[in-house]
């Protein structure tokens, strides 16, 4: 079943019903990236939130937030954020005020507020008139000055540290090591016009580019025949690039048998391993004596052939 309430309200019209209903109240009306903001007088604020609750079914605070503009002499702004449930549609509504003039509560419209209204006093130093409960519910105990101000510094005004001395966790002036916060805002890409450390070296002229090298001759690049009979004087005795053709080789000796074989021609020394080898060959001998025995029992079937 399709809901009464379409997916996305339109604003077609809105700001100009709302902005007939607020009357004298209004002071400024944008409607810009599809959204609606209202300014209205800082006294009026209660009073037009309530006719936006009541009578233009607003009913939920979603935000209050804070703006700060120093150049302004109301540097902040106090935003409302408004929800339809019914209509699925949201409206801003803003207020001005300075550091002294307090803005009027919404708590008794939205109890809500009472910390939203905390949020914005804490970070931005805004008071509230009539909120029962206005005291810093973001920053610590003790916490100088409101973080989200322009004018704040980055590093704060004091720095927290566990401290051995005293047991416990204690609050001091911050002392900054080096001045970070002293910025050229010069681009990286453009340079600065004071010396970086290293520049110092670089006070010697540069090769000039105007005449590139060329090798149109043979003498530029530094061959020829002079470099080709030096490169071979270099050459070692058989390495790949040595042309062995031309090396005279010793020719192979001559033996009772014929032509040496390739090694043949220097003497080996005799080991103990060729001693036992030819001793061993001596003694051979004797194992083939039994074979020569065997003639007389040939002779012995001769004769007993002979006889049958």
């Amino acid at each position: 079943m399709a809901h009464s309430a379409p997916k996305i309200a339109s604003n077609y019209g809105v700001a100009a019903q709302l902005g007939a209903a607020l009357g004298a109240m209004l002071i400024d009306t944008v409607e810009a990236h599809g959204e609606i903001s209202f300014t209205v007088q800082r006294g009026s604020i209660a009073d037009a939130l309530q006719l936006l609750c009541d009578d233009h079914e607003y009913q939920q605070l979603m935000e209050i937030a804070g703006v700060d503009y120093p150049d302004r002499s109301e540097r902040f702004e106090v935003c409302y954020h408004l929800l339809s449930l019914t209509k699925n549609h949201r409206v801003r509504v803003k207020v001005s005020t300075d550091e002294d003039t307090p803005v009027p509560t919404v708590t008794h419209l939205w109890p809500v507020a009472g910390w939203l209204e905390r949020e914005v006093y804490d970070l931005y130093g805004v008071l509230f008139a009539g909120n029962p409960d206005l005291r810093r519910i973001l920053t610590d105990y003790g916490f100088r000055g409101h973080p989200f101000r322009k004018d704040f510094p980055l590093t704060g005004h004091v720095e927290m540290r566990y401290s051995e001395e005293h047991k416990r966790v204690i609050y001091e002036p911050v002392k900054l090591a080096q001045d970070f916060r002293s910025f050229d805002f010069m681009s990286p890409w453009e340079g600065a016009d004071y010396v970086l450390p290293g520049d110092e070296k670089a006070d010697a002229e540069a090769p000039s580019v105007d005449k590139p090298k060329t090798t149109e001759k043979p003498a530029d690049t530094g061959a020829g025949k002079k470099t080709n009979k030096a490169a071979a004087e270099r050459e070692t005795e058989g390495s790949p690039a040595q042309d062995d053709s031309k090396v005279k080789k010793p020719a192979p000796k001559r033996t009772k048998s014929g032509t040496a074989k390739k090694g043949a021609g220097a003497k080996k020394p005799r080991t103990a391993k060729a001693k036992v080898s030819k001793a061993g060959a001596k003694k051979a001998v004797p194992k083939k004596a039994p074979a020569k025995k065997a003639a007389p029992k040939k002779a012995a079937k001769k004769k007993d052939g002979g006889k049958a």
